[in-house]
Formats: structure tokens, sequence, C-alpha cells
């Protein structure tokens, strides 16, 4: 992205301030799509992500044998535990992550500890 950008800002410099605003206009839009893109590509397909005190997705259906990856991205600590206490993890600050494999089939209902309205699903088949 640094070596598009350095290559435009010498042909925006001949442009005019109406035309570079139109250009603008045309390419933020674009600009903003593939920044979301990468957003969602970035989220690993067996991870579930701590965020605004919500795990997402609120439900993830996986393989027996999956190890899913539980990442906090809040800037508080979260904790994740099984309602049928089948794994709990510790206390888990900004960026840090818990992963547990899934060695049976079924529906696994898990909690924030410390924030109890937070809840997800886990479905193993």
């Amino acid at each position: 992205m640094k070596s598009l950008i350095s290559r435009l800002r010498p042909a925006t410099a001949r442009l005019s301030p109406g035309r570079a605003v139109a250009i603008a206009m045309l390419l933020g839009p674009l600009a903003g799509a593939l920044l979301a893109y990468g957003a969602v590509a970035a989220q690993e397909p067996n991870e579930v992500t701590i965020d605004n005190f919500t795990f997402g997705p609120k439900e993830l259906t996986v393989a027996v044998g999956t190890t899913v990856k539980f990442v906090n991205h809040d800037d508080i600590p979260h904790t994740v535990v099984d309602k049928n206490k089948g794994f709990r993890s510790k206390a888990l600050d900004t960026d840090d992550s818990f992963s547990f494999t899934f060695a049976s089939a079924g529906t696994f209902d898990y909690f924030c500890g410390l924030h109890p309205q937070m809840v997800g699903k886990i479905i193993v088949k």
C-alpha cells in the first residue's frame, strides 16, 4: 500500500484540485473495500474473537479434533468457560489467546467467567 501511495503522489501533484478530489472520491470506496476485506480475511477460520464484550462469531461449527483459538481484543481481561466444565481459560489480557481441541462431538456452550452475559457456542460434529 505504501508503494502505491508513493507512486500516486507525483501523478496527483500534476492534477488540478478539482480532478484530484474527483479521483479521491472514486478511489476512496475501493480502498475502503480492500481494507475491510483484509480485516475479514485476517480472522482464522477456527478462531473466536473477543471484542466489545462479545464473542464473535457467537456460534461456530467445527469437526471433531479441531482446535479453536479464542483471542481477546478487548482492553480488559476476559475468560472462556465451558458451562459443563470441559474447559476454562486463565484471564486473557488484551491480545492474549486460549486454545482448546474439541475431541468429541456435541454442543459446547461457553461464557466469560468475569462477564457472564457474554455467551457463545461451539458445535462439534
